[in-house]
């Protein structure tokens, strides 16, 4: 590789089938037979971008302008580094004679476009738009408190992925970000401002594309604007301070607790007088990445999860604590030794059941989650427990009630079935 003229290569990856690419060629002239090549569902790009797979990973090659595609690749890193929800940079291979270079990231397993989303769930299910829209506000709000101006926010920049009852967004394209020690309000509202212009811009192609014709564009619109909101009130919620008396102390760990139930770990709280007389005092909290319940549950058990399944998956585990000490009084495990049981007896075997179901569309964890939530809605249509097989079937046969988060896997495709091109 070093002998190569005019060419250099950074990977991160040290994987033969991705090294032996054709990468003194020009993107968009490399032969069919000389890569694996993969055809995914994506938006618009202004570059071209083609997915390759090698030693049996999936990669997204972007071709772009040299300078352009170095500060990318800083940004991403800069990302990663802060455990920000991105793609993974995987490479830059500059192409000096030719003015422009490949930015090589690993593609995001059982992820998907809006599109996807849009196209094969009916407009009446409003509750999966809310979780579409919920998701990219909540991209917005932790890109601003690690000092990350994004510049092009939009859902034709960003992939999904299903986290227990929720999604969880991640950036795609990083060209126009940027990132700083701390945003100023005025940076936080105009990247505001063009997240909500590019999203009514993305809902009304959709609709055109799906002949809905202009009489959805109010509700689109409606829909947009309703992002900013969303923001406003996240980040109010993050960064508001309380001021409370001498009997009003309930208010530290209420405070703390609604952080919590959004999944945000408390870094540290501070109580300062907030008057001459210190008669009463300030909260003000600072707030870590959103890994609460993800932390507790491989703390328990060992497995590494979203944080929307982990809220799932510990109200298992503690369900299953709960009938070993109506069962076994007198001998429950503490925390956990009952984590690691529940992990071996219980989470496992119904992964493997609830994989099964869905013929591998989805992520195994994620079909979990999916199976005991279709488990407790049939049973509370019953009111009675249902049974694991009842809930079983109708995973498999797609019969969850019509706005649970399990219907939103009719979005998601396994890599691996993707088709390959031929050419």
């Amino acid at each position: 590789m070093a002998g190569m003229p005019g060419i250099s290569i950074r990977l991160r990856a040290a994987s033969p089938g991705l090294i032996a690419l054709p990468w003194l060629e020009p993107l968009g002239e490399w032969p069919p037979e000389a890569a694996s090549f993969r055809d995914l569902q994506v938006g618009p790009s202004r570059h071209l971008v083609r997915f390759v797979e090698a030693d049996s990973v999936v990669y997204a090659l972007k071709e772009l302008p040299t300078r352009i595609a170095d500060k990318e690749y800083r940004v991403l890193r800069e990302l990663e580094v802060r455990e920000l929800p991105a793609v993974r940079p995987v490479g830059l291979v500059d192409q000096p004679d030719s003015g422009n270079s490949i930015l090589v990231t690993e593609f995001l397993e059982h992820s998907w476009q809006f599109r996807r989303l849009f196209r094969r769930l009916p407009r009446e299910l409003v509750k999966h738009r809310e979780r579409l829209l919920d998701a990219i506000a909540g991209l917005l709000v932790d890109l601003h408190r690690a000092g990350v101006f994004w510049g092009d926010c939009s859902l034709a920049n960003t992939l999904f992925k299903r986290d227990g009852q929720l999604l969880q967004a991640f950036l795609v394209d990083a060209e126009t970000s940027e990132v700083h020690p701390g945003l100023t309000n005025g940076q936080r509202a105009h990247d505001l401002d063009i997240l909500v212009e590019n999203v009514s811009g993305d809902l009304v192609d959709v609709s055109m594309e799906l002949g809905e014709g202009g009489e959805r564009i109010e509700e689109d619109l409606a829909a947009a604007e309703s992002i900013a909101d969303r923001y406003r009130a996240l980040w109010d919620e993050l960064t508001h301070e309380e001021t409370f008396g001498p009997v009003d102390r309930y208010k530290v760990e209420a405070r703390v607790r609604r952080l919590n139930e959004l999944g945000f770990a408390i870094d540290e709280l501070a109580l300062e007088p907030a008057a001459a007389d210190r008669s009463t005092l300030r909260l003000k909290v600072a707030v870590v990445n959103r890994r609460f319940h993800a932390q507790e549950l491989q703390r328990l058990t060992g497995l590494e999860v979203g944080e929307g399944q982990a809220t799932i998956l510990l109200n298992d585990l503690r369900a299953y604590q709960s009938r070993l000490a109506m069962e076994q009084p007198e001998a429950v495990p503490n925390d956990v030794v009952a984590g690691f049981r529940w992990r071996t007896d219980v989470f496992e075997p119904g992964m493997a059941k609830a994989a099964a179901a869905l013929k591998d569309v989805a992520d195994p964890i994620q079909a979990y989650c999916d199976l005991l939530e279709v488990r407790w809605l049939l049973s509370e249509q019953e009111r009675r427990d249902v049974g694991e097989e009842i809930a079983l079937a109708a995973l498999a046969a797609r019969q969850a009630p019509s706005e649970s988060a399990a219907q939103m896997v009719v979005a998601e495709t396994a890599t691996a079935s993707f088709p390959r091109v031929d050419g």
